[in-house]
């Protein structure tokens, strides 16, 4: 087959054809050509040889040109590479997106940069420190009696488990108040679904209130480590309330706002205690974490007591909307019939 392959070439030469359509096809029979091909083109003569050779490296030079442009892009996607792992040392985020989903560059008052990605300064405020922080719904029906007994209950095992370690009790508080306000949220969404109905702004203030819980952890993180064996509680306290608040409000939302009501309350007075250490000492007032700067607008030296009151400011509003749900459950209607208090956050 060499032979032929040869043979048709030099002849195509010899008649002064055009040989430059059969280059393809030649250099794939390179791949396979075998010395005798070569020794047998060493002995032909003339001027046919030359140009066939001249011809030869010509398409063999012309052959290697694309492995060097193929080169090019490997080199440029290492230098990519280098520059993109630069990017990440310095703490920069490369994400390329089939989308064209980009952040808008979001800025302070100041102009400076926000840096934050889990809430956006218009979801920033300043809490309502004038806020009443005494107020104490007395349980008078058996469901107010019950829910009170219940949090007074639940309040033994973590005075014996965290005693005045305020900080990990906080946190592991706050693990748990995050809860009712998604699942009672969640709930008054798929009955809106359901029923064709609006919620009276009730699935927002309550979206709102949890959301607000978790900035309050997210704060206390910020503050106080956890160890392994706390951060094991809070899987299994979680668990388990998640799932009984879920059946307990699908059961009797009045109850299940009271409870929430008075777990606030004690909320309220957990913080309280945490500032009284503060103030004799006993907890060093360090200055407050930037995330809590910036989520409830206070001034840059702000300290952890400024923290702690406005989060125990948070916790009164909190107790006042659960225990106004759970009155509004009382008189026979519905939570979609009374305003509710959106905006405060």
């Amino acid at each position: 087959m060499n032979h032929l392959v040869a043979r048709s070439l030099m002849k195509r030469v010899i008649t002064g054809g055009n040989y430059s359509r059969y280059m393809s096809s030649a250099a794939k029979v390179a791949l396979v050509i075998r010395p005798p091909f070569d020794e047998a083109m060493i002995g032909v003569r003339g001027q046919g040889v030359g140009m066939l050779l001249g011809g030869w490296r010509k398409m063999m030079s012309t052959a290697s040109e694309p492995s060097s442009t193929v080169a090019m892009p490997e080199k440029e996607k290492e230098n990519s590479g280098v520059v993109a792992e630069k990017k990440e040392e310095k703490g920069e985020v490369m994400v390329s997106s089939y989308w064209g989903i980009s952040r808008s560059k979001i800025t302070r008052e100041d102009g400076t940069e926000w840096p934050w990605n889990c809430f956006m300064p218009w979801e920033t405020y300043r809490a309502d420190l004038s806020i009443d922080l005494h107020k104490h719904h007395v349980p008078t029906t058996f469901l107010d009696k019950i829910a009170y007994r219940t949090v007074k209950l639940l309040r033994i095992p973590t005075d014996i488990f965290f005693q005045r370690r305020y900080g990990c009790r906080a946190m592991m508080l706050e693990t748990v108040a995050a809860v009712p306000g998604m699942v009672g949220g969640m709930l008054l969404h798929l009955r809106s679904l359901r029923k064709f109905e609006q919620s009276g702004g009730w699935i927002k203030a309550l979206l709102e209130e949890a959301e607000n819980e978790r900035m309050h952890l997210m704060t206390m993180v910020e503050l106080v480590r956890p160890k392994w064996y706390e951060r094991l509680l809070v899987l299994t306290v979680q668990g388990v309330f998640f799932n009984a608040f879920f059946v307990l409000y699908l059961l009797s939302p009045k109850l299940a706002h009271r409870v929430v009501g008075y777990l606030e309350e004690e909320a309220i007075h957990s913080y309280t205690e945490y500032l009284k250490d503060i103030d004799s000492g006993k907890i060093e007032n360090v200055p407050a974490p930037a995330i809590a700067i910036d989520y409830w607008r206070l001034p840059k030296d702000a300290t952890l007591k400024d923290v702690i009151n406005v989060i125990r400011a948070d916790e009164a509003h909190h107790r006042d909307v659960n225990h106004f749900a759970s009155d509004i459950h009382l008189q026979g209607k519905e939570l979609r019939e009374a305003p509710a208090p959106v905006g405060y956050h």
